[in-house]
């Protein structure tokens, strides 16, 4: 029985990154074997053990071979003979297919350190392309190295998978896996660029993929296509180190700007409400989680009212706060807020700029928050009446805060246009 590192931790390793998981691959040895060693089996299609003190997994040596479309089409081979060089030729990337020896020997049987120098993500085989997986894999590690490029040949291998059609065998969860991870990375512009390159975002996710060459006021938006300002945005938020559901805010924020008719651009008239109906079947088909998918909808409907609060009149205001329920989630505001600065600032010459509107909502939620909506339900005869009078006093408790002097100051702020 012979035990590598291999995969991930090796490559972070060699590039002097922190590594949070190792995984280790078992070559010569029989599921009975590992059982007798005290590794407790989880793997459901091929032997995979969890290591009884450290509950790393580790992986008998396998190969395998694609009987059906998808990702899910393999038929996995373990056995003692299997070689570790065998096991390494089934892995994506060159630089995920080097391992590491107990002695501390390195087994780069693929080229993986010398791409890791050049900053290059190389396929490892042409079995790449039976995974269509392993698009969105390589698609998030350029999120995460936003450094690396790839290899012309990988790029062309890409482009064919997408052309026979293996993207359109993705299951919604393993896609949506991918994007929110990918999403939580450094650069995740970086990933839409690989998955557009390929030809598979306009597969996944076509309301993005639409979005470039559609052009915007270059008074409001120096950058002009939509597709850039969108990736400037999800940029932004990551700098601001968003939440994942702000995140995905920030990515689908201006769906609406991808169905503006030609003869109006480049204003796009109610491209909030046009963005919020969009977002609804695009969580549907990836059943995206529902917190990232509320936080969207908010942010989608209501991006531009949030960017211009210093010109919206008191109950306007309250209205807006209402609708997104920012009493009781305040939690969940703060993440729209966060989205709306990423859209703010995610535009050119705006990065550095501070985001003034902010504060002025969470001024206006704090007014309502100190309106006792109990004693005015007490003292109000007509039930019917409270909800109403509620609202009033809240607007009364805006329309009663310190007003800025001068509001010059958002007219920068792109509005609806």
């Amino acid at each position: 029985m012979q035990i590598y590192c291999v995969g991930g931790a090796i490559r972070d390793e060699l590039l002097g990154l922190p590594v949070k998981d190792r995984d280790w691959v078992v070559i010569g040895a029989t599921p009975e074997q590992m059982l007798e060693k005290g590794f407790k089996p989880v793997g459901r299609d091929f032997p995979v053990f969890l290591h009884p003190q450290t509950r790393e997994e580790y992986a008998l040596a396998r190969t395998e071979r694609k009987t059906a479309p998808g990702y899910a089409g393999f038929v996995f081979h373990s056995a003692p003979e299997v070689t570790l060089e065998e096991d390494l030729a089934r892995r994506d990337l060159t630089i995920n297919a080097i391992a590491r020896a107990v002695d501390g020997t390195l087994i780069d049987p693929y080229g993986g350190r010398i791409d890791l120098e050049r900053k290059v993500f190389r396929h490892v085989s042409a079995a790449f392309a039976e995974d269509p997986v392993r698009i969105l894999r390589l698609a998030r590690f350029s999120a995460r190295f936003p450094a690396f490029t790839i290899a012309p040949e990988t790029l062309e291998l890409m482009r064919q998978m997408v052309a026979n059609g293996e993207v359109d065998a993705l299951v919604a969860e393993r896609i949506w896996q991918e994007l929110a991870r990918g999403l939580m990375e450094g650069k995740p512009s970086r990933m839409f660029e690989t998955l557009r390159s390929s030809g598979a975002l306009a597969r996944l996710l076509p309301e993005i993929d639409r979005l470039w060459g559609v052009p915007q006021r270059a008074d409001f938006h120096p950058e002009i296509d939509t597709g850039v300002h969108v990736m400037m945005v999800v940029d932004m938020a990551a700098q601001l180190n968003l939440s994942l559901p702000a995140r995905f805010a920030a990515l689908t924020h201006d769906l609406g700007k991808g169905m503006t008719p030609a003869d109006i651009l480049p204003r796009h008239i109610g491209h909030e409400l046009k963005s919020a109906t969009l977002l609804e079947p695009l969580c549907e088909r990836l059943r995206v989680p529902a917190d990232c998918r509320d936080v969207a909808r908010l942010v989608a409907r209501f991006h531009g009212d949030m960017h211009k609060v210093a010109e919206l009149r008191p109950a306007t205001q309250v209205k807006i706060l209402e609708r997104c329920d920012a009493l009781r989630r305040p939690a969940r505001f703060e993440e729209v807020l966060g989205a709306c600065e990423a859209d703010y600032r995610g535009r050119l010459g705006s990065t550095e700029q501070e985001y003034s509107a902010a504060p002025l909502w969470r001024k206006a939620l704090q007014a309502i928050q100190r309106v006792d909506a109990g004693a005015i339900a007490q003292a109000c005869p007509d039930p019917v009446q409270i909800p109403l009078q509620v609202h009033e006093a809240r607007v009364a408790a805006v329309a009663g805060m310190s007003r800025p002097a001068s509001a010059d100051f958002f007219k920068v702020l792109p509005g609806s246009t």
